[in-house]
């Protein structure tokens, strides 16, 4: 193996001079260095095992032959930052940790690394660092939560800010609240549903950046700290075989992992990470390719929100493995794709077996015939909107109400807690995209609220803002341009008609293009809600959501 780029000649003997300053030997600094990137802390349930997983890694490379150096990486965790302004934060950290984990990997010239992201934007922002620095690169994740048991029902994060709302409905007592604050999160791990930060570790595992079991194998599972040891030794055999991320990720991939995530009932936040991903990447990822991948591509999964299954059950009915085998067997994926085993899917998944057909459905008994992700498009989003189609009742795949305008979450919740939305209506919640946000927060406690006063199976939610994981029902998001930058949402009036149909990929305002000429000629922009710090400088580079919110500078 070749030796790293410092070890030798008298111009680095500065360098080396530092190295012996932190106590490395001769020999250690001989070997190739590969950066460990930890995004351990002690804020995110995610990321509280991660210093375990961090000493497997360093083991893994080091009995390789590699010399493991550990350096950190933020995260914010989704759940603990919602409905507040620290929701403003949480999509913007990805860029923030792409930028910083991309600046310490150069900096230091590193010959490889080894990504530990787990949760939301964590996971994206290193997948996007590694597709910048583009060294021989392997990750392993936190792995996810347990589910939790109440009332004889596993249940997960989900079902807890639910609970908050059949509370605020008279549905639930403050006993019932208490049982599911103390139940529902039994463990560490990232939620354990197909919440964002699952839904980005298992297509981490699709794109072939990731091991077999990195999306699937529970946080509190001895076998995750054996994956982490396989981990540290993959990259070393990646280094050998000088096999880099855009080798790895290429077009052919992502549209692997979108027909994956239509497979799996991904979350909606991965068609605006996916695009991120490929850009940095140098690929264009169009979201109607996912349209087009999603009519041919089954659901084959219903993990929750959309059902009553978890991780840990997808974990034991053979993984993302499982699933990646039924796609291959009917043609819906490409198998040639180079992978971080250094082999490829076709190769990786050829002895995967599906051990519960209720967790995942064989490829002809589906969930549903289509994606569980569909993009839609009208005048209402003329660049498109998204929404977790496996997680909304089939009665609402059709539906047409009176739109209820709010310019903001909180104008929001609060109009539904009051009992103010009823049947039939369409919530529209603007002002919330990335530049409008700033940040573009998460719906989760408005949508959580419907769910829990019993009407999400007769009221829809439009927003240009975004949702997590954990959302369920007809929460329909991203739409794009969004109202800061003057698009239609802007123009919409309490009470014009809203006809959904997403099926047929449409969202259609009832309005006449010539009155909404004349809005529009009264329409001004919103000053900025926020005018200083990092929200400002993001919010004046941020693109719009289906460009997957990535950061250009203005020309």
């Amino acid at each position: 193996m070749e030796k790293n780029f410092f070890c030798e000649g008298v111009d680095k003997a500065p360098q080396r001079s530092l190295f012996n300053a932190l106590g490395m030997t001769k020999e250690e600094m001989e070997r190739p260095i590969v950066g460990i990137v930890s995004s351990y802390n002690e804020i995110v349930p995610g990321h509280m095992n991660i210093d375990k997983i961090t000493e497997a890694v360093k083991l893994g490379v080091a009995m390789a032959g590699g010399t493991p150096i550990v350096f950190p990486a933020i995260a914010v965790c989704d759940g603990i930052a919602m409905g507040h302004q620290g929701m403003k934060y949480s999509l913007v950290t990805r860029d923030l940790i792409a930028d910083s984990t991309e600046c310490m990997a150069l900096a230091h010239h590193f010959d490889a690394l080894v990504m530990i992201p787990n949760c939301d934007k964590n996971v994206p922002g290193l997948l996007m660092a590694a597709a910048r620095v583009n060294v021989p690169t392997v990750f392993v994740s936190g792995g996810p939560m347990l589910a939790g048991h109440v009332k004889g029902h596993k249940t997960s994060l989900s079902s807890m800010f639910e609970a908050v709302g059949s509370y605020n409905a008279g549905k639930f007592t403050l006993d019932d609240v208490d049982e599911f604050e103390n139940k529902a999160c039994p463990t560490c791990g990232s939620c354990s549903g197909m919440y964002t930060a699952n839904s980005m570790n298992c297509l981490t595992e699709v794109l072939g950046m990731g091991l077999r079991g990195n999306g699937t194998i529970p946080a509190v599972y001895s076998e995750r700290l054996k994956l982490a040891k396989h981990a540290g030794m993959a990259v070393m055999e990646l280094l050998k075989k000088n096999i880099r991320p855009r080798d790895i990720m290429t077009e052919e991939a992502f549209k692997n992992a979108i027909a994956a995530d239509m497979a799996l009932g991904c979350s909606t936040n991965s068609m605006l990470h996916l695009p991120a991903i490929a850009h940095e990447c140098g690929i264009d990822l169009d979201l109607e390719l996912v349209n087009e991948i999603s009519e041919r591509t089954p659901n084959l999964c219903h993990l929750a929100p959309a059902g009553p299954t978890y991780m840990e059950d997808l974990n034991e009915a053979g993984g993302v493995y499982a699933v990646l085998k039924e796609l291959l067997d009917a043609g819906l994926i490409n198998g040639d794709c180079l992978t971080a085993t250094g082999k490829t899917v076709a190769e990786n998944v050829k002895n995967a077996v599906n051990r519960d057909p209720k967790v995942i459905r064989p490829i002809d008994d589906p969930f549903m015939p289509n994606g569980g992700i569909a993009v839609l498009r009208g005048n209402l989003a003329p660049d498109t909107c998204v929404v977790k189609r496996s997680a909304v009742a089939p009665e609402m795949l059709k539906h047409e109400g009176p739109a209820r305008v709010f310019d903001s979450e909180e104008d929001a919740i609060a109009a539904i807690r009051g009992g103010k939305i009823v049947a039939g209506d369409v919530v529209v919640i603007r002002y919330e995209g990335p530049k409008g946000g700033p940040g573009m927060r998460e719906m989760l406690n408005p949508t959580s609220a419907i769910a829990g006063m019993g009407l999400g199976s007769s009221v829809a939610l439009i927003t240009d803002g975004r949702f997590s994981g954990a959302t369920r029902g007809a929460s329909i998001g991203h739409v794009s341009p969004e109202a800061a930058l003057g698009g239609n949402i802007a123009l919409v009036h309490e009470g014009d008609m809203i006809a959904i149909d997403i099926n047929a990929h449409s969202i259609e305002l009832k309005v006449s293009d010539e009155e909404l000429a004349e809005r529009r000629k009264t329409w001004t922009p919103r000053e900025p809600k926020i005018t200083s710090g990092y929200l400002a400088r993001y919010a004046s580079l941020v693109t719009s959501a289906n460009r997957g919110a990535v950061l250009e500078i203005k020309k």
